[in-house]
């Protein structure tokens, strides 16, 4: 199929395919006139990269993991994977803490700007 039926079908931009393929998560057979084709079996890589992003996961990461999916949230232990998952778990988990912080400063700076107002 080509590109702008992969696209139709996962409903991602021909843009983002195209990016996707750069960072080696999707390959494409080229024709003679230099369209790219795409197998059937892409639909559904793309719909596990989409998961896999979804949950946090970067590019990078993904083109790690990616061989070892099952379907779009399960992946098989290959070596590395589980290290990986938990290297971008803290992370997020650290992301989520400085957001946390940032909150409650925001609330406070909200709340002294009312007394303050009053």
């Amino acid at each position: 199929m080509l590109i702008g039926e992969l696209s139709r079908r996962t409903g991602v931009s021909e843009r983002l395919l195209r990016y996707y393929e750069r960072m080696e998560l999707i390959s494409a057979e080229r024709r003679a006139n230099g369209y790219r084709e795409y197998d059937d079996r892409t639909v559904e890589t793309v719909r596990r990269i989409r998961a896999l992003l979804a949950a946090g996961l970067p590019t990078r990461i993904i083109r790690q993991v990616l061989r070892c999916t099952l379907d779009e949230v399960t992946l098989r232990p290959c070596p590395g994977v589980l290290a990986h998952l938990r290297g971008q778990l803290n992370v997020l988990d650290r992301r989520a803490a400085d957001l946390d912080t940032a909150r409650r400063l925001l609330r406070r700076t909200i709340a002294a700007t009312e007394n303050a107002a009053s």
